[in-house]
């Protein structure tokens, strides 16, 4: 009796297979190169050099590792379920309770922003021989803080979330309006949309919900950091780039 072997694969069902893993290799490869663009890009625009915007880019991402403790406070938070929670689409996965919280400032996601913030209203001063940038960029950054502070969420155990899109919008939106104002500066909606969208998610998402911490039972609530909080440094990021 013959025997038949039968190939579930055609030729160009195979060059298909083969074709789509290296498309998706590419776009591996490809994202981090366009992440890296942009932050160029978007440094670039706010009068930094692409030099300066790497050393910026590497500080920030070894920063990122490094939290300073600032302050401990006593839990009160009540036990809460063991199971992943959904918020704003994503499933944040909840620690166990602790009985402390320690209160941290990340170097690269808080600390830098903020400095690179205070240096742009500083240069603005400078640039327009007046504080009215400034104080169009501080007027950007009460918007975001009201906006960020509506949308944020506590979630038990693990901290503070709020959406990752609508800080950078609210940033954008606010530096296209003020910057019509701006008496015809030419960075000037880059550097509002910067300011108010690292300066009002830091405010309006961190600082405003510090008084929560305590009845949240997160272990560490890094402001700044990719756990407790996030999305300041890439808020002022994005908003400074589609500006």
């Amino acid at each position: 009796m013959d025997r038949v072997v039968f190939n579930p694969f055609s030729p160009l069902m195979l060059l298909f297979l083969i074709g789509l893993i290296l498309l998706f290799g590419f776009l591996i490869l490809l994202l981090p190169v366009l992440f890296l663009t942009v932050i160029g890009s978007t440094f670039a625009k706010l009068g930094f050099s692409w030099r300066e915007a790497i050393l910026i880019l590497i500080l920030t991402l070894a920063g990122s590792f490094v939290n300073i403790p600032v302050k401990t406070v006593e839990n009160q938070a009540a036990p809460v379920r063991m199971e992943p929670v959904r918020g704003y689409g994503r499933f944040y996965r909840i620690p166990a309770i602790s009985p402390t919280t320690t209160i941290a400032i990340n170097v690269g996601g808080a600390l830098i922003p903020l400095i690179i913030s205070l240096y742009l209203l500083y240069d603005s001063v400078v640039i327009t021989g007046g504080f009215g940038l400034a104080f169009l960029a501080l007027v950007g950054v009460l918007v975001v803080t009201a906006i960020t502070k509506i949308v944020a969420r506590p979630v038990p155990g693990l901290g503070i979330a709020t959406p990752f899109f609508i800080p950078p919008l609210a940033a954008l939106f606010s530096a296209l309006i003020l910057s019509a104002l701006a008496g015809g500066v030419e960075t000037a909606a880059v550097i509002i949309a910067y300011v108010s969208g690292t300066l009002g998610t830091l405010i309006g998402a961190d600082l405003l919900n510090l008084k929560r911490i305590g009845e949240l039972g997160a272990p560490m609530a890094s402001i700044g950091g990719a756990g407790t909080f996030d999305g300041i440094f890439l808020s002022g990021v994005i908003a400074a780039f589609l500006a």
